[in-house]
Formats: structure tokens, C-alpha cells, sequence
């Protein structure tokens, strides 16, 4: 299953809407739901992974970091994926919990909670935060150590307080992922065509990769190097360096499209 793609699990096309995502994602979820298969290990797989792959495709910025994985890698793009990111990282700002709580009422289901809890036991928790004029609310996943990871609230008290802010009230503080960054590098046709190691100078870091650039590499393609970017906080995991390929345009054929231009 885990090296299956998130759109096929979802039956999707990469070209699929936000809207398409999330409706395919409805109908399967309401299929493969525990209370509807009595037991089924398969289908409750079927679940875990279908949450997966909609938490990730139903997150722009998530979506795109797969995408880039699955150009390189193509259906061990999930394997990639959860290699750089925590499933606390995954559902984070999704809205599983509110589609399970829609079916809930709509159906007679077991709910998000009761769901999550089976399908992750201890590694799953909830917690209540309350103080004067404040409520927190939402999850943890814990990770294999038993140390908590990733405290997730709810939607809107996410909204209204700042990672920083959280920290000096509660004492519970974000680990926030590194911001990628991206950069250009210019290879000459030939290279690109062959393929082979390059030499870069990391700019941010003042330091410099050899980069394997892949045989038969195409203008415009991005080449990810995990953990080359910005470094993340609280424990969480630096970004990346992403790289976009430009073929070097010899001067013959820039005139030659010169005049066929003006031609």
C-alpha cells in the first residue's frame, strides 16, 4: 500500500481539483469506514491510507512537495514523503476531523476521535488546554520514543495564536518545519542529456554540493536536495533545496529563433 500513489489511492488524476479531491475523498471515506466493514483489516488499511493521501493532496504546499517527489521517484513518492515529514506533519491543518464529524451525524458513525484511536492507539492523544479566556483544544501523535510530537488545536484557536505565543501560555511549542529554498542552475544540453555530477555552490550556507544530476534531465524539471534548506525549529526538520533545471541556449539557435520570429 505504502508504495501505491496518493492519487491513485484516491482515484484521482493529478490534474484533479481541490473540490475533486475532496469529493472523491468523501466517497471512500464513507466505503471503507471501520463501522461499515465490520473488521476488515484490509479495508482499514484502505482507510489509513486514503486519510493519508487526502491530508497531503487536499494541502496545497503538501501537494506540491509530492508532486516534486513523485516526479523523481514516481509511485515511492509516499515512501519519500514520510520520510521528510511526521504523521503529526500530514494531518496537520487538515479537515478529516470535520468530514468524519459530518458522517458521524449524518449516518450514525463512530467519529474522528474514536476512529483515530483505533487505527494509531497510544500513538494517538487528545488534549484540553484551559486557562482564563483561553481554550485549547486537539491532538497528539506521539512518536516511537513516547516523547509527544506535533501538538495539533483545532482550526480556529490555531488561527488566533501565533506558534510564540502558544509556547509562553501553555509551554507547548511548535516544531516548525524549514522553509525550502529554491535556486536555478544552468546546464549546458549535452550534460543534461548524459547526466552526471555538478558542482554548486549553496549560496545560503556559503558552502559547496556536488549534485547527481539524472541522465536525460529536461528544462525546467526541479532537482530536491532533502534537507538543504532552511533550517526548522523546536526539533522539526530542515526544508529543502530545490533546484530548476535551465538548458544553456546556444547563440546559434537563439538567432535561429530570432528569425523565425520576425519571420
Amino acid at each position: 500500500m505504502h508504495n501505491d500513489n496518493y492519487y491513485r489511492l484516491l482515484n484521482v488524476s493529478p490534474q484533479a481539483t481541490d473540490q475533486e479531491i475532496k469529493s472523491a475523498y468523501r466517497r471512500l471515506a464513507f466505503e471503507f469506514h471501520p463501522d461499515r466493514n465490520n473488521g476488515d483489516a484490509d479495508a482499514a488499511d484502505q482507510m489509513k491510507a486514503i486519510n493519508e493521501a487526502y491530508a497531503v493532496l487536499s494541502d496545497p504546499a503538501k501537494r506540491d512537495r509530492y508532486d516534486g517527489f513523485y516526479q523523481q521517484y514516481g509511485d515511492d513518492a509516499g515512501n519519500r514523503f514520510r520520510q521528510h515529514y511526521s504523521e503529526q506533519d500530514i494531518f496537520q491543518g487538515s479537515d478529516i476531523q470535520q468530514i468524519f464529524e459530518e458522517m458521524a451525524r449524518a449516518f450514525g458513525l463512530r467519529g474522528f476521535e474514536d476512529i483515530f484511536k483505533d487505527f494509531y492507539g497510544q500513538g494517538y492523544q487528545r488534549f484540553n488546554f484551559q486557562k482564563p479566556g483561553m481554550n485549547a483544544r486537539g491532538f497528539i501523535f506521539r512518536s516511537g520514543t513516547g516523547g509527544n510530537r506535533f501538538p495539533q488545536g483545532d482550526h480556529r484557536f490555531m488561527g488566533t495564536m501565533t506558534r510564540k505565543l502558544l509556547g509562553k501560555l501553555v509551554g507547548i511549542y511548535l516544531p516548525q518545519r524549514g522553509s525550502d529554498l529554491h535556486d536555478t542552475i544552468v546546464l549546458q544540453p549535452e550534460f543534461a542529456l548524459h547526466g552526471g555530477r555538478y558542482a554548486y555552490h549553496h549560496r545560503a550556507l556559503d558552502k559547496k554540493l556536488v549534485v547527481q544530476i539524472p541522465k536525460g534531465v529536461r528544462n525546467g524539471q526541479l532537482i530536491r536536495l532533502g534537507g538543504m534548506g532552511k533550517k526548522g525549529s523546536h526539533g522539526a526538520d530542515s526544508g529543502d533545496l530545490l533546484l530548476k533545471v535551465r538548458l544553456r541556449t546556444s547563440w546559434l539557435r537563439k538567432i535561429k529563433n530570432i528569425i523565425n520570429l520576425n519571420g
